[in-house]
């Protein structure tokens, strides 16, 4: 997220109008903006950049609502096609090529697309970076308090309290992934992964000014109810094992047991 972001802690703070002079193509016509909703929306709530991130985070996360929901229905596409895929793997596992064929096919025929997973990821990427990239460059945010903490400051450079945030922020990113773990069946190191995600969402979270981690935890909450809708009258996902072949009965060895 650093990387892609392409800020560090210290990059400086301007104000709005600066942005739309900034010799950067980004920050002059995207991160500029978002910057400038964000003003707005603080005027509109009577100077409050809390509640101003708190909106533009619904209205981005409700835009984007279409594809998570097609996302999800795609993912419980494949889940239902599992057993099929399964059957094709092993009939064709000394032809990959008629192997894959056969998968197109079979993908073909349930109007399933392997990769539609990968686009609610990719358009989000640009919105969630400039989102990003105007919260932390805003100087009006920065010198901003909300609930008694300043947006500007990281919990490294505030009070002890100022440490709630990247807790809050870790906790609700957990919660986020055991619910999505529930619909899914993770194995190796994407159920590590589970709980390495929100240890890494803490530690950024404690060098990151407040006004991040708090854009965290609303998006958080946004997924966790989103998702608390979706997944209620969904079918909890069942790992179906195969059943073990009876073993012959060692007991009894009777004439069939001596015919040779």
């Amino acid at each position: 997220m650093m990387l892609l972001a392409g800020c560090s802690p210290n990059t400086p703070a301007v104000t709005t109008s600066a942005m739309s002079d900034s010799g950067s193509w980004w920050t002059r016509n995207v991160v500029y903006w978002f910057s400038l909703m964000l003003d707005k929306f603080a005027d509109f709530f009577g100077g409050s950049y809390g509640l101003s991130i708190l909106l533009l985070t619904i209205i981005v996360r409700t835009l984007i609502l279409p594809l998570m929901i097609k996302q999800y229905k795609n993912t419980k596409a494949m889940q239902a096609l599992q057993p099929e895929m399964k059957k094709v793997r092993e009939k064709f596992k000394d032809d990959p090529k008629q192997q894959q064929a056969e998968m197109m096919k079979l993908y073909q025929t349930h109007q399933v697309n392997p990769l539609a997973g990968c686009l609610p990821l990719i358009v989000q990427m640009p919105i969630f970076i400039a989102l990003y990239n105007s919260i932390y460059k805003n100087v009006e945010i920065r010198e901003h308090t909300f609930l008694g903490l300043q947006l500007g400051l990281s919990p490294h450079d505030g009070q002890w309290y100022y440490y709630v945030v990247p807790v809050v922020a870790a906790i609700t990113t957990l919660v986020q992934s055991l619910m999505m773990a529930q619909q899914q069946t993770m194995v190796g190191p994407m159920k590590g992964l589970m709980y390495i995600f929100p240890v890494m969402i803490f530690v950024m979270a404690i060098n990151f000014p407040v006004a991040l981690p708090l854009y965290w935890i609303y998006s958080n909450i946004y997924t966790i109810t989103q998702n608390y809708f979706m997944y209620r009258k969904s079918p909890k996902t069942v790992v179906v094992e195969e059943t073990p072949k009876p073993k012959p009965n060692s007991k009894g060895k009777g004439k069939g047991a001596r015919v040779k």
